[in-house]
């Protein structure tokens, strides 16, 4: 049986190597340093890679154990300025990280690839596979996206879908499962929702002041199940067998202990469907 922890993955956005050091003045880097090394040690095995400065990857580069235990994935630039470069940025990313390839590349958007150059993005990224470049390409959808549509069309290896406990749509429509049952790995991320769920409903941003009372509904069954809300959202996410992967971000390391301490422990007996929100412009902003 595969440890929950082999199915969570890591996306880098959060780290915030370019910025200041945090509030106790430890340096960015230090803090992504031990994030990794605790992903490493728990088993985790994907590590997304966020689109950021130069500077950024030669930071994150400095901070991955070595040999790398992850199967990493990049995204591609977006296609206005060709085929050609989308390959040599990745190809550029690729060497300030210190990697010959990544386990996947993934595109920017479903939307870019049906823009007027988005063909011929997604035929380079095939092309990148087949030269070793990379074990499988994939697409970020969203549920205004039509994802199963999106990949009949372009049949990638993967697809990256947002799923929570509270926005469940791709999942109660049967999206994801479809699109598993194509033969596609689903990576589901915004699991976390943008931390709506950790926050008091008197503090949930504008955008989602008339899904408060869902919000304080979810939170009063997790509390009244003798749960938590990181240890909820990660129960859920990692038992739908639609997900081969599970994304999340984090900002330092002791967060990513708590990450993986939550996903250790039994998931907690809930009534997850009494926990969705069914307001689309509400959840289209949060999954953002």
């Amino acid at each position: 049986m595969t440890s929950p922890l082999q199915k969570l993955g890591l996306g880098t956005s959060q780290f915030g190597l370019d910025q200041p050091p945090g509030p106790r003045g430890r340096p960015r880097e230090a803090e992504a340093r031990d994030i990794l090394s605790i992903a490493g040690r728990s088993g985790l095995s994907v590590l997304e890679v966020a689109r950021q400065t130069t500077t950024t990857d030669t930071l994150l580069r400095a901070a991955l154990p070595q040999p790398v235990p992850f199967r990493i994935t990049l995204t591609a630039i977006r296609p206005e300025r060709g085929p050609d470069a989308v390959e040599a940025e990745l190809r550029a990313q690729m060497t300030r990280l210190g990697v010959e390839r990544v386990d996947a590349v993934v595109a920017p958007s479903a939307t870019d690839l049906f823009s007027p150059l988005g063909p011929a993005l997604w035929d380079r990224l095939k092309a990148l596979k087949d030269q070793g470049l990379c074990r499988s390409i994939g697409v970020p959808v969203y549920a205004s996206d039509d994802p199963v549509g999106v990949t009949r069309r372009f049949k990638p290896d993967l697809v990256q879908a947002p799923a929570s406990l509270l926005d469940q749509r791709l999942l109660l429509d049967g999206s994801l499962e479809t699109i598993a049952g194509m033969g596609v790995e689903v990576h589901l991320r915004s699991i976390f929702l943008n931390g709506v769920l950790f926050l008091p409903p008197d503090r949930a941003p504008s955008h989602l002041k008339a899904a408060a009372g869902r919000i304080s509904r979810a939170r009063r069954l997790i509390a009244e199940g003798r749960s938590d809300p990181l240890q909820a959202a990660l129960g859920f996410a990692l038992t739908r067998p639609e997900a081969s992967h599970v994304l999340v971000g984090v900002t330092s390391a002791a967060e990513m202990s708590a990450v993986v301490a939550a996903a250790m422990s039994p998931p907690p007996d809930l009534d997850w469907d009494e926990m969705a929100i069914d307001d689309p412009e509400a959840l289209n902003w949060a999954a953002a």
